[in-house]
């Protein structure tokens, strides 16, 4: 394949976060007197929107409770939880390998807009990426629509894309979207799992996907 976009998921692919979201998804929980969900339960949903990562970790919260939960969990994440995540080894490197080869650089991500946002202003990688689309601006993984919307804005077709992420979410949507894939295994769903679903391959993580390219274009 010709690859001209590369779009990447955020949490688990370039910035090592599961430890601060888990954190929060279970304080949220607390917060409302509800019992917290596993460090298991809570890292597997990483990737998804808000709105779907509560109804998963508690199926019978009606829409107040849902919306609760999520305010809980942004008030934290935002606020009161001072940890900064880290980008993985090697990731600002690699997408500057990447863009002085000419690729378009996109990020799908289950994140809100604000904490992207964030996300970018503390790692200073904005200027790296063509578009964005985040959960609570489309249709959450593994709906393809913000793999839709990037191709749309950037004027590349799926043929031409290729989608990069740790968890099956991020497949999925490629695989609805009509693109390839690419897994990575530094975040929240093993290679095992990942391999179910059939990528181009599953690297160690993004710092090796710049050699990855040169080896098959």
């Amino acid at each position: 394949m010709t690859v001209e976009l590369i779009a990447f998921d955020w949490d688990g692919t370039l910035m090592d976060s599961e430890a601060r979201i888990v954190t929060c998804l279970q304080a949220a929980f607390v917060d409302l007197a509800l019992p917290a969900p596993s460090h298991a339960a809570a890292r597997d949903i990483i990737g998804l929107g808000l709105e779907e990562s509560m109804l998963r970790l508690y199926p019978t919260a009606d829409a107040t409770l849902c919306a609760n939960l999520i305010e809980r969990y942004r008030q934290h994440f935002l606020v009161t939880n001072p940890t900064r995540s880290q980008l993985f080894a090697g990731v600002r490197e690699a997408l500057e390998q990447l863009a002085a080869h000419g690729y378009l650089l996109a990020v799908a991500t289950g994140k809100s807009r604000v904490g992207l946002n964030l996300a970018l202003a503390e790692t200073d990688l904005n200027g790296f990426f063509h578009a964005t689309r985040c959960a609570d601006e489309t249709c959450s993984k593994p709906n393809p629509q913000m793999l839709f919307d990037i191709m749309d804005e950037l004027g590349v077709r799926p043929a031409a894309t290729l989608m990069v992420g740790d968890t099956e979410y991020d497949l999925q949507m490629a695989h609805n979207a009509g693109t390839a894939a690419v897994a990575v295994c530094c975040g929240v769903h093993s290679a095992e799992r990942l391999l179910a679903f059939q990528p181009l391959a599953c690297l160690d993580s993004v710092s090796a996907l710049p050699a990855w390219l040169r080896s098959v274009q």
